[in-house]
């Protein structure tokens, strides 16, 4: 079993401890009605703009999310949180030294030792969630898990679907697919880039997101058969039925959205598998990146 396997098998109970523990976090995380950010880096960015979707259609106030590189630093905020696995990211703890003093900053990271911790105002460490694989799994599905707790959007079903996705089959013949597009609306927008970043990262597979109603408007035009087009949540009435008639696969989630994605991490390690790759060792990857200055 690879590394990326063993922690994304993990991620139901990390889930459960993340939504038992979030009452105790909730003084660190926003409040309702303050004027939030959420920031990161690749997967933590991606589950940034799924969690701040949730919190303002939630009506728990306005709520923006952006890759650390490029936060509107003169914008006001009451509270920008940054979710960085390993509290060592040159964008993430450059922002937080810039926000220091004039905006409460809060850090969801796994490492209780890591540069971030003194960077930021507020702290919560999911040191459970920690890994040690370069493609991340688990600790932004947890972060994610937490946020939606606190919300109070969180359901135990959302942990027995993951359960569910880690022990059936996958969908026949989509090992053999040359491209894959992610598709969401809402706040599974963000888990559909997230999806397609798995695949890229692990199988080196051609892949690709968009909101489910801008997928139309002409990325459509890729889909032909041998692609597979994944929807992440409810799909807008008529997709399936015009992918379908491109000779395309078409795979509508039945599962919690975050489940959804759990199945999609065992995609990406299946299909890298197939083509022979080590998800272990993604090319061109670290596990956390760190700029020269």
């Amino acid at each position: 079993m690879t590394q990326v396997e063993d922690e994304l098998d993990s991620q139901p109970a990390c889930w459960t401890r993340a939504a038992s523990e979030a009452a105790g976090h909730g003084p660190l995380l926003p409040a309702p009605g303050e004027r939030v950010a959420l920031t990161g880096c690749g997967t933590s960015f991606f589950m940034a703009q799924a969690a701040a979707a949730l919190r303002e259609g939630a009506g728990h106030g306005e709520t923006d999310a952006f890759a650390a590189s490029e936060f509107p630093r003169a914008r006001a905020y009451d509270r920008v949180v940054a979710l960085t696995r390993s509290g060592t990211t040159t964008e993430v703890l450059d922002l937080m030294g810039q926000l220091r003093g004039r905006t409460r900053t809060t850090a969801i990271t796994a490492d209780p030792d890591a540069p971030v911790v003194t960077a930021a105002d507020d702290v919560v460490v999911l040191d459970f969630a920690d890994e040690r694989s370069v493609v991340q799994t688990r600790f932004a599905t947890t972060a994610l898990t937490l946020l939606r707790a606190h919300l109070g959007l969180h359901r135990p079903t959302a942990v027995a679907d993951a359960h569910t996705a880690l022990t059936t089959a996958l969908p026949e013949g989509l090992a053999d697919c040359t491209q894959f597009t992610f598709l969401g609306r809402g706040w599974t927008v963000g888990l559909a880039h997230e999806a397609a970043l798995k695949m890229r990262e692990a199988s080196l597979s051609w892949a690709e997101a968009y909101p489910a109603m801008e997928y139309r408007h002409g990325p459509i035009s890729v889909t032909t058969r041998g692609t597979a087009t994944w929807m992440l949540g409810r799909a807008p009435g008529g997709l399936a039925r015009q992918v379908r008639d491109t000779g395309g696969a078409w795979i509508e989630g039945t599962l919690d959205p975050l489940a959804e994605l759990v199945r999609v991490q065992r995609l990406a390690v299946a299909v890298a598998a197939a083509r022979g790759l080590d998800p272990d060792r993604p090319r061109h990857l670290t596990r956390s990146v760190i700029l020269a200055p």
